[in-house]
């Protein structure tokens, strides 16, 4: 099969992306392995999405954007890229029955962030633990919340959540942080924010909901329990970039470099949304990202026929 502009992936970036290229009059077939949304699509409540007063479930943003887009002719196949050929005037993306051609493609892959590795993480995201204190930090207002990593992220967060949270501790598995010294200054000289250093995460306790998070003392080897309502993981994000990892230049961090038209370091391929080297990983911010590469490899198509 032939597009004018092939997407990979179908979270807010692909379906955004998808939704541009398609109403902009070119030929276009995103590829998705599993559902539409992405990760948003396992959101339960998504609260700062414009438009959307009361929230909106995360499964329904994906739902919505795709019917929007197949509207304007967008063709959705549910088939997962095996790999892909970028250089050339035609981009080739190897499925697992036949090998399909485009003009441009579009990587829109997203990203996941790297977990805890801790007993029932899995179990209780969505219900005290969570990878997005911009997303989710909202729920948890004067209620007592851990933070774990040691990084710009962790402490940059620590400071969004201090503003209404009643207590944010921050857990960290070395003595010094990785985070910036302007931050980490700014940090401590918050009332509500603590530190639990040397420390490494263990066990949650709840059955429903996050109760606590027990930590380890790494210096004393005691244990102890953070009676918290809320746990946020601030270790790392992991670009998925398995697909194109040998073929696009990609930063320190794994994340596809793209100048601020989504332009990739091939010709004729951009990248949008939480894949990329982004300051903020936001649905707002995917869909923007997704309708700039769209507008780009609609410019690109016209020039190269």
């Amino acid at each position: 099969m032939q597009s004018d502009i092939a997407i990979i992936g179908g979270g807010p970036a692909g379906l955004s992306a998808g939704l541009y290229a398609a109403r902009g009059g070119a030929s276009v077939t995103l590829y998705e392995e599993l559902f539409p949304g992405g990760q948003i699509a396992k959101t339960p409540l998504v609260e700062n999405y414009p438009g959307f007063p009361d929230g909106v479930v995360g499964y329904e943003v994906g739902s919505l954007i795709q019917k929007q887009a197949e509207k304007f002719g967008l063709k959705v196949e549910y088939a997962g890229a095996t790999g892909l050929v970028l250089e050339g005037l035609q981009k080739q993306i190897l499925l697992p029955d036949r090998v399909d051609t485009a003009k441009t493609v579009i990587l829109c892959m997203g990203a996941h962030a790297r977990p805890l590795g801790i007993p029932r993480e899995d179990e209780l995201v969505g219900a005290g633990i969570s990878y997005c204190a911009t997303c989710d930090g909202a729920f948890f207002k004067e209620k007592d919340v851990a933070i774990v990593g040691g990084g710009d992220t962790a402490i940059s967060d620590a400071l969004y959540l201090s503003r209404f949270c009643k207590s944010v501790t921050v857990v960290h598995r070395r003595d010094e942080f990785r985070a910036a010294a302007v931050l980490v200054d700014l940090a401590k000289t918050v009332p509500n924010i603590h530190f639990a250093l040397s420390c490494v995460p263990l066990s949650l306790k709840g059955e429903k909901q996050v109760e606590g998070l027990e930590i380890l003392d790494k210096k004393t080897s005691v244990a102890r329990m953070l009676p918290v309502s809320g746990v946020f993981v601030a270790v790392g994000i992991l670009p998925r970039t398995e697909l194109v990892k040998d073929l696009v230049k990609l930063n320190e961090a794994g994340s596809i470099v793209t100048d601020e038209f989504m332009r990739t370091s091939i010709a004729g391929v951009f990248a949008a949304g939480d894949i990329r080297n982004t300051p903020l990983r936001q649905v707002i911010t995917a869909c923007s990202d997704g309708a700039v590469a769209a507008t780009t490899a609609l410019e690109y198509c016209a020039c190269h026929g």
